[in-house]
């Protein structure tokens, strides 16, 4: 499912979010909310995509978010002849400022 930045910034609470790093530096969102996660996209419906970790973060700042991590799942194993795994491979990591008081990243 999807979600705009204006839907996004009119939520009421909080939400998680992960940042998904794609190939080569692209990354794109995705917004954890109770009916499951919706990528956001711009109020034309393209997901939004940076090229930079910095400029996505920042981006956020001003969202209602109360977490960032950062997802990657590498295609190592296909690429050199791996049997496919049972499990994800996903390395994921916090990028979020635990220690704020504020709930909003800062």
């Amino acid at each position: 499912m999807k979600l705009t930045v204006a839907q996004f910034a009119a939520l009421p609470n909080v939400v998680d979010v992960t940042i998904h790093s794609l190939e080569q530096a692209l990354y794109q969102v995705t917004v954890s909310l109770p009916t499951g996660p919706h990528l956001l996209v711009d109020k034309k419906g393209a997901t939004i995509r940076s090229r930079n970790l910095q400029s996505m973060r920042e981006m956020l700042k001003v969202l209602p978010v109360r977490s960032i991590t950062l997802r990657h799942e590498s295609a190592y194993d296909e690429m050199v002849g791996q049997p496919v795994r049972e499990a994800s491979n996903a390395l994921e990591i916090s990028i979020s400022q635990q220690d704020s008081p504020d709930p909003i990243i800062h």
